[in-house]
């Protein structure tokens, strides 16, 4: 299976965000395959390929060899199958009903994160 290049925008404000890196990076079958792009003020940046810079400290967004950006879940599948021993768990959250309980879970994880951060307002 080839690998495809991908560049991972990440969150390097965020240390969970920097420790999920390094935990990644440290697992890859190929890390020459994927680049890592620290958001961190690059909102000028973020826009000029369609990404919107507040959603991007919210989802994972990774771009794929044809220039595609996928997000959230989609990017986490990608991400996944560069590891090889996570290459089921990414054919498990790509179902469509464990994905959609997945992303729910996901978005309240990262908004009480940011919240906790002062990055965004809680909705209490």
């Amino acid at each position: 299976m080839a690998k495809q290049k991908l560049t991972i925008f990440y969150d390097g404000a965020c240390p969970s965000c920097v420790n999920d890196r390094n935990w990644f990076e440290r697992r890859l079958s190929q890390p020459e395959h994927v680049d890592w792009y620290d958001i961190t003020g690059r909102d000028a940046d973020l826009k000029a390929i369609g990404v919107d810079p507040e959603l991007a400290i919210r989802e994972l967004h990774v771009m794929n060899a044809e220039g595609e950006i996928l997000k959230e879940l989609d990017a986490y599948i990608l991400l996944f199958n560069q590891v090889w021993y996570l290459r089921p768990l990414a054919m498990v959250v790509a179902l469509p009903f464990v994905k959609r309980r997945l992303s729910g879970w996901y978005r309240r994880t990262v908004d009480r994160r940011l919240a906790s951060q002062g990055r965004i307002e809680s909705d209490k």
